[in-house]
């Protein structure tokens, strides 16, 4: 049997359809799996051992893209798959899955695209809190497949050995030693001003964590295109501590590579983006923080022996929120949650995490 399994887009949501890639294997262990994404989040599942196969489509703004979607229209249909699964539902993925020509062809029941799909899924448009890697594994529910279950079905990504090595190198090089420091990795920046904690705020949190305990050595990171941020972050928290050596804002890396850097961390700290959900794919104390959208929709799916702390203003009537525009037009989904509040569920992820650690010897 030959599966094609289609997520476009972001790399949060593709780490949420890594439990359907190994329930899939798990229910067809000779099946030919092949996965196809953009490259923003290819990384993600690159090395994943459940596949068989990742097809890299050209990326949204790629120019001439669809005479580049056509040759790959060709490609899938010259794989001859039996079934392919549309775990994205945009106009790009539902027409990719419909030329891929596989006979079975699963998908959500979207207004002028359904009809590209053999079985239709429902998917509700209200924003209720339900995870996201359940409202994606409803696409196995036509093959007959239960509930998902973070204990058997958690998330996944591989750390490639050379990102491994070049962190390690990395952090040799800033003077960082994660088995006598205590790690901590902070992510500062967002996709949208919707999803992003101010910058004293993470300023002010950066400087706490660090006072608190004199082993703490923090790594501020963002995305590529906001190294400002972490720098700025970086540059405050310092000031606020008189000293220059235990925050580090100037190491970069790519997606691997904070895969791996996450492994040798005792916490991370970030919004709801991308590298929070690659940092859940791991077993380290996650802090996550929520404005517009819901812990119960974003948080880590990961085993509950796994630390995570959610942060989040519950009683906003606003949240939440399609991210188009901000109500209140002051962004306090976020903005009113205090760096104290972060500090404080940093100190208790912190601490149960070094309980279990004592009651696992």
């Amino acid at each position: 049997m030959r599966i094609l399994l289609t997520r476009l887009r972001l790399i949060g949501d593709v780490v949420f359809t890594t439990p359907v890639v190994s329930a899939l294997r798990r229910r067809h262990p000779d099946a030919h799996l092949a996965y196809l994404v953009e490259p923003h989040a290819a990384p993600v599942v690159a090395g994943n051992p459940h596949l068989d196969h990742v097809i890299v489509a050209a990326p949204p703004d790629a120019p001439r893209r669809l005479g580049k979607d056509l040759a790959l229209a060709r490609r899938l249909r010259a794989a001859h798959y039996d079934l392919a699964i549309d775990l994205h539902g945009g106009p790009r993925s539902a027409l990719l899955t419909w030329l891929s020509g596989a006979p079975r062809r699963i998908g959500y029941e979207i207004a002028w695209r359904g009809w590209m799909y053999t079985d239709r899924v429902a998917r509700s448009r209200a924003l209720r809190p339900r995870h996201s890697v359940v409202n994606q594994w409803d696409l196995l529910g036509p093959l007959g497949f239960g509930p998902p279950d973070p204990e058997s079905d958690p998330t996944e990504m591989v750390i490639p050995e050379r990102a491994a090595d070049a962190v390690a190198a990395r952090l040799r090089a800033s003077g960082i030693d994660p088995a006598v420091d205590r790690l901590i990795v902070v992510h500062v920046s967002a996709g949208n001003p919707f999803r992003r904690w101010p910058t004293a705020s993470f300023a002010s949190l950066v400087a706490r964590l660090a006072r608190n305990d004199r082993r703490r050595r923090i790594v501020v990171i963002s995305g590529p295109s906001e190294r400002h941020a972490a720098r700025e972050v970086g540059a405050f928290a310092r000031a606020e501590l008189a000293e220059d050596g235990r925050v580090f804002d100037d190491v970069e890396f790519d997606l691997v590579e904070l895969r791996a850097l996450v492994e040798r961390a005792a916490l991370f700290i970030g919004g709801d983006s991308g590298p929070l959900h690659v940092a859940g794919t791991s077993g380290v104390p996650v802090v996550g923080l929520y404005g517009p959208t819901l812990s119960s929709r974003s948080a880590p799916w990961r085993p509950g022996r796994f630390v995570t702390e959610s942060v989040e203003l519950a009683d906003l009537a606003c949240r939440p929120c399609h991210q188009r525009r901000c109500e209140p037009g002051d962004y306090r989904c976020l903005g009113w949650i205090a760096p104290e509040r972060v500090a404080d569920a940093a100190e208790r992820a912190l601490a149960r995490a070094g309980r279990s650690s004592i009651a696992s010897v």
